[in-house]
């Protein structure tokens, strides 16, 4: 994925409406509870929840946010019943999409993911249906205008700390991990006081479909908002060339 495209998706996400953001932090306190069901509550000993936090603050999340949230979970341990579940299929002209739901009704989900798809043209496709056209890697952005280190020096700085590869952008880096390696890679770029746009394991395209119809490009971007607005998906993949 070109990091300056990811990263002006970042920058326009965190320049949305309240509501926007509302449901980002949405997202990322179920990613919160299930980090801590799973891991715990104290982050010294729970990667996951460690991960989850960064990405909370890479959002600009209040740290007074992340801690009630940590704390609500570990008090509701046994009513946190999200189940992962992740929808694969096709928008208009073959685009690959992949979407990642946090729910408690995984009727209602699918339902939702499903209407999204038909609505803008495209279908639910079977388990493993697009997922092999994309590569699942430990990604980080950071802001050129955000970072006082230079180029060279950083790159060092992610590959001696694990990182498969590095790359420049316009107004961005973007470090990838194995994403066995996302953690520890991450870890050692804080310490180096490093600032992140984005953090976090994603699945990025191996080749991109470009969209010239009209139509097209109206009914994949229906499906992405209305994927948008579910308060169940937590994340949403794609092969569209934007």
């Amino acid at each position: 994925m070109s990091g300056h495209s990811k990263f002006a998706n970042i920058k326009h996400k965190k320049e949305k409406n309240d509501a926007a953001k509302g449901k980002i932090f949405t997202i990322i306190g179920r990613e919160i509870a299930v980090a801590v069901k799973e891991g715990g509550a104290d982050p010294a000993n729970n990667s996951r929840l460690r991960d989850v936090i960064a990405k909370a603050k890479a959002n600009n999340m209040p740290n007074d946010t992340i801690d009630r949230g940590i704390k609500k979970a570990a008090g509701d341990m046994g009513s946190v019943n999200y189940e992962v579940v992740t929808y694969e299929g096709y928008g208009p002209n073959g685009v690959a999409i992949i979407v990642d739901a946090l729910t408690d009704n995984k009727n209602r989900t699918a339902s939702n993911v499903r209407n999204a798809f038909t609505k803008g043209g495209g279908n639910v496709g079977t388990q493993g249906c697009v997922s092999f056209m994309f590569d699942k890697k430990g990604q980080i952005i950071i802001d050129k205008e955000e970072c006082e280190m230079d180029a060279d020096s950083l790159m060092m700085a992610a590959l001696d700390a694990g990182a498969e590869d590095f790359s420049e952008e316009e107004d961005s880096y973007e470090v990838l991990t194995a994403p066995d390696d996302f953690s520890v890679v991450r870890e050692a770029l804080e310490k180096e006081g490093i600032p992140m746009a984005s953090a976090e394991v994603t699945m990025i395209p191996q080749t991109w479909v470009e969209l010239t119809d009209e139509t097209d490009i109206k009914n994949i971007n229906k499906t992405l908002d209305l994927l948008d607005e579910d308060d169940d998906v937590q994340q949403v993949y794609h092969n569209w060339d934007e």
